[in-house]
C-alpha cells in the first residue's frame, strides 16, 4: 500500500511540474488565443513575437525577479533561472538590440496591465483570482 501511495504521489507531482503548476498565462479578455505552447509563450515573453495573429502588438510583462512565481515561470516555460534571463535582457539592452518586458511587483498589478491592455500577456500565480482576464491552456 505504501509504494501505491508513493507511486502516486510521484505521478501527480510529475503531473502538476509538466503542466506548470505554480502559476497560469493570462491575456486580455478580447484576446481570441486559447491555447499556447511552451516555445509560442516563450516567444511572447522574450519579445520574439511582437503581434498577435490579429496583428495586435504583443504587450509582455513580467514579475519581479525575486518573485516565487517568475521562479516558476521561468523554470516551467523558458526553462531557466530568473538570473539567467536577467543577463540575457542587459546584453539585449548593450547592444541595442531590445528592451525587456514591463516589470510589475505582484499578481495584482500583472492582472491589472493585462486587464488594460488588450495586447498583453502574463503570468500570476495560481492562485490568483483571474477575474477580468483569459487564462491560457499551456500546450
Amino acid at each position: 500500500m505504501k509504494k501505491i501511495t508513493t507511486t502516486l504521489l510521484l505521478l501527480l507531482l510529475l503531473a502538476s511540474t509538466a503542466s506548470g503548476a505554480g502559476f497560469r498565462i493570462i491575456v486580455n479578455k478580447a484576446n481570441r488565443t486559447s491555447a499556447l505552447s511552451k516555445s509560442e509563450i516563450a516567444g511572447l515573453l522574450m519579445k520574439k513575437t511582437l503581434s498577435w495573429s490579429d496583428g495586435t502588438p504583443v504587450l509582455p510583462v513580467d514579475q519581479a525577479v525575486t518573485s516565487k512565481v517568475r521562479a516558476d515561470f521561468t523554470a516551467g516555460i523558458l526553462e531557466k533561472k530568473p538570473q539567467a534571463v536577467q543577463s540575457y535582457w542587459r546584453q539585449q539592452i548593450f547592444s541595442g538590440r531590445g528592451t525587456p518586458p514591463v516589470e510589475q511587483s505582484s499578481d495584482d498589478a500583472v492582472l491589472l496591465f493585462v486587464r488594460n491592455n488588450r495586447g498583453a500577456i502574463g503570468y500570476v500565480s495560481e492562485s490568483a483570482p483571474t477575474d477580468g482576464v483569459k487564462v491560457l491552456e499551456v500546450r
